[in-house]
């Protein structure tokens, strides 16, 4: 079963734009979280990203990822397919 994958993002983030580009590349489906102007949901990014409010914040499995870097890192490492397909890292 295919992880549940959630970003938080704002439209011209091009880290944003980048992370994005690597799930699709991936074909991996994702609920994305656009917070333009949304205070409400991007404190609630910031609680569940442990007070981090940078862009994007990326959830796998109810799981904070971290950033574009952190998605990026978690792919050199050859990490990452096995938490979208659902299995642990």
């Amino acid at each position: 079963m295919a992880a549940n994958v959630e970003i938080y993002t704002w439209s011209y983030c091009p880290y944003c734009l980048r992370a994005k580009g690597l799930l699709e590349e991936k074909e991996v489906e994702y609920q994305e979280y656009c917070i333009d102007g949304d205070e409400a949901t991007r404190n609630e990014m910031r609680q569940r990203a442990n007070g981090r409010s940078s862009l994007p914040q990326i959830f796998i499995d109810n799981r904070h990822i971290g950033g574009c870097d952190d998605l990026y890192a978690l792919e050199g490492e050859g990490k990452l397919d096995s938490l979208l397909k659902g299995s642990v890292a």
